[in-house]
């Protein structure tokens, strides 16, 4: 969407990644992306995260940043919409005392079996979340182990990691029988059925759109697990991983690529475009960093 189409009358949706992108990707903290957080509260913009980590990981994040809007689960798995949110009917598959619930994604129960097939047939090791203890996760991920046991109340995603990657394509090969697949994230693959971020992102924005009117997208990534949340949506941004490099599998036609490493580039990103998108945005306030 070049600048000379924008339409500032739009309701405008944020949909972004968590680990790497508005977390550090070793710390976990949010906190150079405060600033922006701050005035996408002020004027009431949906910040939707759309992530790998699992429901029980998520809520604690939505507490502590005053979010009360959707949110999509384990790469696409399912769509959590708090309960009175948007005032129209839609289908969904099963609603709990919170949320309106959309699933998209493979049960878990079935992605452990077929996990298990895997690892019965590779000799290289190859270990899910499922078969780690809290300890581990803890180790793995830099977690309290408190945080570890939120991460493992996995519903329809699997991470796992293998000491020998040449094993990947067969292992892919053998998800795919089984009508899975499988994806890469900042710190793990991911099997799971035959959902995406994308799907979920789409799902979400329609009912964005059937609630308000058409909607102007944003999404923010750091790997090649955003991609299809990146495809889309209007304005795909892309932050810096550690070091300072870009995924380079990324490479969208309209593609912004953010100056800055996880949250401080998330923050650059959301800045610019809260200035092109919906204007009155004070420059001493994305000063304040």
């Amino acid at each position: 969407m070049s600048d000379k189409h924008v339409n500032r009358n739009r309701r405008l949706l944020l949909f972004s990644d968590l680990d790497g992108t508005l977390l550090d990707h070793t710390t976990y903290s949010f906190q150079s992306a405060t600033p922006a957080i701050q005035i996408l509260l002020e004027r009431d913009i949906p910040l939707v995260f759309c992530t790998s980590k699992t429901r029980a990981e998520i809520e604690p994040i939505r507490t502590e940043l005053k979010n009360t809007h959707p949110f999509i689960i384990e790469n696409g798995g399912a769509i959590y919409i708090p309960i009175g949110y948007f005032s129209h009917a839609w289908n969904h598959s099963r609603e709990d005392e919170a949320y309106v619930i959309i699933e998209l994604g493979t049960p878990y129960t079935q992605i452990r079996e077929v996990l298990t097939k895997i690892q019965s047939e590779e000799d290289e090791r190859l270990r899910g979340f499922g078969d780690l203890t809290d300890k581990e996760v803890a180790l793995f991920c830099d977690f309290s182990e408190g945080e570890a046991r939120l991460a493992k109340q996995r519903e329809y995603d699997e991470p796992f990691f293998m000491e020998d990657k040449s094993h990947l394509p067969k292992i892919e090969k053998m998800a795919a029988q089984a009508n899975l697949q499988i994806t890469q994230g900042g710190r793990f693959f991911h099997l799971l059925g035959k959902n995406d971020k994308g799907k979920a992102v789409v799902r979400l924005r329609n009912l964005y759109d059937a609630q308000n009117g058409p909607c102007t997208t944003i999404g923010i990534g750091d790997s090649l697990n955003d991609l299809t949340m990146l495809e889309n949506v209007d304005y795909p941004v892309l932050v810096q991983k550690p070091g300072g490099h870009y995924d380079e599998s990324i490479n969208l036609k309209n593609l912004m690529r953010a100056p800055g490493v996880g949250p401080a580039g998330w923050r650059e990103a959301v800045m610019e475009l809260l200035k092109k998108l919906v204007g009155g945005i004070s420059s001493d306030r994305d000063s304040d960093k």
